[in-house]
């Protein structure tokens, strides 16, 4: 039987890092979870660090901004997934380089999730985020990291309950017009 990967997850207590986490842990793998220390205070994501803990998930202090603590969690890794939201996608790059200082990684799997930015129609403003991922993409390729882009396409989920308005927190009601 194969050993099980080392998974480190970034992003783990966002939309769908949790999913992410506990698909990890179901598997067998050993998972770690990247987290900020002021995360853990959060009171809905303090719940879902405790539920981590009690799944066997080895949680790991440090942030995107703190070069040392990524290359300190890369190094007890074989697998990186990034899970990070939009607004962090651009942060991978400080990912990308401690990943190449820890110099052990087998796997990246960056922050893809939706469409394939090498392959769209898109128009502005989401082709500007697009080429934001894009060259988030170049940078592994230039660095030599190993990679798998995943590219699933949209979640209903995440936008159904809002029928795509960003910033709407609860799902619209429309009237509804019977005839006969």
């Amino acid at each position: 039987m194969a050993e099980k990967s080392k998974i480190l997850v970034l992003g783990g207590t966002g939309y769908l890092g949790k999913f992410i986490i506990e698909a990890s842990v179901k598997e067998g793998h050993p998972t770690f979870a990247l987290i900020r220390e002021t995360t853990v205070s959060h009171p809905e994501k303090s719940k879902l660090i405790e539920s981590f803990k009690s799944s066997g998930v080895t949680l790991l202090y440090g942030d995107l901004s703190d070069h040392e603590s990524l290359v300190k969690a890369i190094k007890q890794v074989d697998v990186v997934i990034s899970t990070l939201g939009g607004a962090q996608v651009n942060d991978q790059v400080n990912l990308i380089a401690a990943i190449k200082e820890a110099g052990n990684i087998k796997r990246f799997l960056p922050s893809e999730f939706g469409i394939d930015v090498d392959r769209h129609h898109a128009v502005e403003p989401v082709a500007s985020f697009f080429a934001q991922k894009a060259q988030i993409r170049r940078a592994i390729e230039a660095e030599g990291i190993p990679y798998t882009y995943v590219s699933s396409n949209a979640f209903a989920g995440y936008f159904l309950p809002t029928l795509a308005q960003q910033n709407v927190t609860t799902p619209l009601s429309y009237p509804i017009f019977l005839t006969d």
